[in-house]
């Protein structure tokens, strides 16, 4: 290559990575000495502190940080000073050997270390504090790294990341070079965190046709998948031709071609004629199969718990109400309001039943009833949430164990759970709260669960943002024509009157702005430019509201942002937060990954269904602290809401983000003490009455607003972008019969 330089260094440290395209800036120490270290930029796919590097590339300046390499191409040169040596083993990249140990390796071995390692591991026993367990391990992970960096130096040439690279790794090992060069498509199935795009991207790199079936079916499945993560079980068939065509750039006739062969496929796609989203005329809906296995088993499950002969709640067939309630009032020292009775009626005589009604109206109180007089007449009684913190709140509420569905279930790696219609709970009650929040495949595997016999109770807000997942099985379980009877809690009681965040919370859900002066525990503060926004939102949360109300900005303030990204999206707040709550400390250890860095003290969360983690899996949204972190193991601790130790590898760190701030999205299910909310133009996209609603009912003392009167505005009057594409109200209600059978 003409006109490249060379230059040899050591990695001594990368400041920013991009995962997703490589792109990394890292100071290399030259050996000029002096602790003169030089910039380089570029692809530096794979490359560890400690590693040697011979990198080939263009000199050049920056106005900013001066002179510095921009990297076209390196390669690995093992280290060939015994200083050399120590940096490189001692720098994390092999599990089992930090600093300390690479000092007594190195000087016990000298120049011949990595001969050593490489030829004789089983002689590293000889250094002192070294036993035969370390010893092993250490060889282990010399030998996987060496894979790892071969598989690395072939992933490289087709753009991939490294996080991305270890994962392929991970889940193919010797043969991930095989399925990366013949079997491209099937990454995006496989490997969390590679979708069409990147597996279209690695297919191209090894040759794969534009026009080739394979990429055609694996696109539609894609864009099907695409639609999932939006909220819908289906697609209109019209819609997802278009959505295809657009996607993968081939005539309209090659779709429809592959669209009719992944039909024919056991494993493909469903079509079927259902009810339009809004009720409207029928279309033919594509479902993947798992979608469509699980909204007909919802359905039919739900009506199989509905019709049943058996009853585990005898007792409440015949009870004199008057005398019932009345003794629960002495227990309680609350007397009911009428529409409470009737939902504590409906829940221990119908088998199944849905509550639902906004914040202030009582639900909380109606639920312990229901559970105190169920428990009265010795009923087996089961409490379930689909978030930790909901389920603590569940049983703080009534006094009883809850926990979270997944844990209720014991699903197991693959997501098959412990209890299913064939080895059901054993429980003549189960209460679900939260119900907003079960997507279409979880509440399947929940109801499926369900004896014969015992009643089912959802208990939710149907006003708040649906499920993360597929579906919007409250609302369809409350839609008109269900055969589930409902109860909606409409009075606000006085008590609930009295605070602002709850008459806000009813303000926005009616269309009404909030009130935002006069009040103690609803403020706004104006600020219309969206930067400013952002930097007054970490302001108030890390400084302001712990000076005045004395709480902990980690533990009891959350900041709910309607987006991810821009200056006052979660993303970027959550690095400003981080800098104000748990600063770089020179005492403290802390692990670069990606763009970000973990450290003690750190607020995170999973991002992902992990079935394989903790004791039952730890599972999208779920919230913990750090409290270790080792560069020796490279491994850090996560203590979860759930009270449990999990720990993490470093390159599983993909699976966590900061949550200092979250999305408005990921709070569902959670209560805080305070909530600060960016409420900008710049999220205009996103600002709608149901997402406002929410952020406003996560808090049970203080709301903080921040941003324009304008967004503000926007938020209250708009309603979210029409319903979401399922059919399960209609097969609900009866209409789906053997006529609209699967064609």
């Amino acid at each position: 290559m003409s006109g490249l330089s060379v230059v040899e260094g050591v990695l001594e440290r990368i400041t920013y990575a991009n995962e997703d395209n490589g792109y990394t800036v890292a100071r290399v120490d030259t050996g000029r000495g002096a602790g003169d270290l030089l910039t380089v930029v570029g692809s530096l796919l794979g490359a560890q502190p400690g590693e040697s590097l011979r990198m080939e590339g263009r000199w050049g300046s920056h106005p900013q940080y001066g002179k510095q390499f921009t990297v076209e191409n390196y390669t690995t040169v093992l280290p060939a000073t015994i200083q050399g040596i120590r940096r490189y083993l001692g720098s994390g990249l092999i599990k089992g050997i930090g600093p300390r140990i690479a000092d007594r390796i190195t000087e016990h071995f000298g120049l011949k270390t990595l001969d050593i390692i490489e030829e004789e591991p089983g002689r590293l026993v000889e250094v002192p504090g070294l036993g035969p367990k370390r010893t092993k391990l250490i060889g282990a992970a010399w030998e996987e790294q060496k894979a790892i960096k071969e598989v690395m130096i072939f992933l490289q040439g087709v753009g991939v990341s490294t996080s991305i690279a270890v994962r392929i790794y991970k889940k193919y090992g010797d043969s991930s070079i095989d399925v990366v060069r013949h079997q491209p498509y099937r990454l995006a199935a496989d490997v969390w965190g590679i979708g069409f795009l990147t597996a279209d991207r690695i297919a191209q790199s090894v040759g794969i046709p534009h026009d080739s079936p394979e990429r055609v079916m694996a696109g539609i499945q894609y864009a099907l998948s695409q639609s999932t993560d939006q909220g819908h079980c289906f697609l209109p068939e019209e819609q997802l031709l278009s959505d295809a065509v657009k996607l993968l750039q081939v005539d309209s006739q090659l779709v429809i071609e592959c669209l009719d062969r992944l039909a024919a496929q056991d494993e493909g796609v469903v079509r079927e004629r259902v009810p339009g989203p809004e009720g409207g005329e029928e279309v033919t809906a594509v479902y993947l199969v798992p979608f469509h296995r699980a909204e007909l088993s919802l359905s039919a499950q739900v009506l199989r718990l509905l019709r049943t002969e058996q009853e585990r709640l005898p007792a409440f067939a015949e009870v004199d109400w008057d005398k019932a309630l009345g003794w629960l009032a002495t227990r309680t020292g609350t007397e009911l309001a009428p529409e409470q009775r009737e939902a504590v009626r409906l829940a221990l005589t119908r088998r199944v039943a849905v509550l639902t009604g906004g914040p202030g109206c009582g639900k909380s109180f109606t639920v312990r009833s229901v559970v105190e007089l169920a428990r009265a007449k010795q009923a087996k009684v089961v409490l379930a949430a689909p978030t930790g913190r909901a389920a603590k709140r569940l049983a703080e509420l009534t006094g009883a164990e809850a926990s979270t569905v997944h844990r209720l279930l014991e699903l197991k790696p693959g997501g098959d759970a412990a209890y299913d219609r064939d080895r059901p709970l054993d429980a003549d009650l189960v209460v679900v709260d939260e119900a907003s929040m079960l997507d279409l495949l979880l509440a399947n595997k929940l109801v499926k669960a369900v004896p014969p016999g015992a009643h089912l109770l959802f208990v939710g807000d149907v006003d708040q943002l649906p499920s993360v997942g597929a579906g919007e099985v409250l609302r369809d379980l409350l839609a008109p024509g269900s055969p589930v009877p409902a109860v909606r809690l409409t009075r606000i009681f006085r008590q609930a009157q009295q605070s602002g965040v709850v008459t806000n919370a009813h303000r926005i859900n009616s269309g009404t702005p909030p009130l935002t002066s006069g009040l103690d525990d609803f403020f706004l503060f104006v600020e219309d430019d969206t930067e400013e926004a952002g930097r007054l939102t970490v302001d108030v949360a890390a400084r302001r509201v712990p000076a005045r109300f004395g709480l902990d900005p980690r533990r009891d303030i959350q900041v709910l942002a309607p987006m991810h990204r821009g200056p006052a999206g979660a993303g970027t707040l959550n690095g400003l937060l981080q800098q104000a709550i748990t600063p770089a400390r020179p005492d403290l250890p802390e692990k670069r990954f990606g763009g970000r860095v973990f450290r003690v003290g750190d607020k995170v969360t999973q991002i992902r269904n992990n079935y394989e983690k903790g004791a039952n899996g730890v599972f999208n949204g779920t919230v913990g602290v750090v409290t270790s972190l080792s560069t020796e193991d490279q491994r850090l601790t996560v203590r979860t809401d759930e009270d449990e130790e999990v720990p993490y590898d470093f390159d599983e760190l993909d699976e966590l983000s900061h949550a200092y701030a979250v999305t408005i999205h990921r709070s569902q299910g959670s209560e805080y003490p305070a909530v600060v909310i960016p409420v900008t133009m710049s999220a205009w996209m996103m600002l709608q009455r149901n997402l406002l609603y929410t952020a406003v009912t996560r808090a049970k003392k203080l709301v903080v607003l921040v941003g324009s009167r304008r967004a503000l505005g926007q938020a209250v009057r708009t309603l979210s972008a029409g319903r979401r594409c399922t059919a399960l109200d209609f097969r609900l209600s009866g209409a789906a019969t053997s006529a609209a059978a699967p064609r």
